[in-house]
């Protein structure tokens, strides 16, 4: 078996599955006319966009607000040297609804930190695309 057999392209309804198994991805987005990756905690919502809660004054929140921004996950063994990893590219955009804020402070993610001004950033699945690896 070569390489490249090892590969295989996911449909969005299994990259969707494998994305909500995991806690942590991250928002890959321009910062300073150069690519910035941080790591963040998530989770999916209904409509399959990506949730995130962050300060409203977080340099994120100003660097991807109404910005295209790319989301990766992943989860890999490397005992068995197999995993997947999945790409989520879309509009990133705070939620300013007071409706929409309260059912996310139910459902959505919790920061691992004490924050202040909490805010949710959706980052809309127009695109989303995944491998795995056998």
């Amino acid at each position: 078996m070569s390489q490249e057999d090892r590969f295989h392209e996911l449909d969005r309804q299994e990259c969707l599955r494998l994305l909500a198994k995991v806690p942590v991805g991250r928002v890959v987005y321009t910062r300073q006319a150069l690519p910035a990756v941080l790591p963040v905690n998530f989770c999916l919502d209904t409509d399959d966009s990506v949730l995130l809660r962050t300060s409203s004054g977080s340099e994120l929140v100003r660097a991807i607000d109404g910005v295209v921004v790319a989301f990766e996950a992943d989860e890999f063994d490397v005992e068995t040297r197999s995993g997947w990893s999945v790409v989520v590219t879309g509009r990133a955009t705070v939620v300013t609804d007071a409706a929409e804020c309260e059912r996310l402070s139910q459902v959505g993610p919790t920061s691992w930190m004490p924050l202040r001004n909490a805010v949710f950033v959706r980052i809309e699945s127009e695109m989303v695309t995944g491998r795995d690896l056998r």
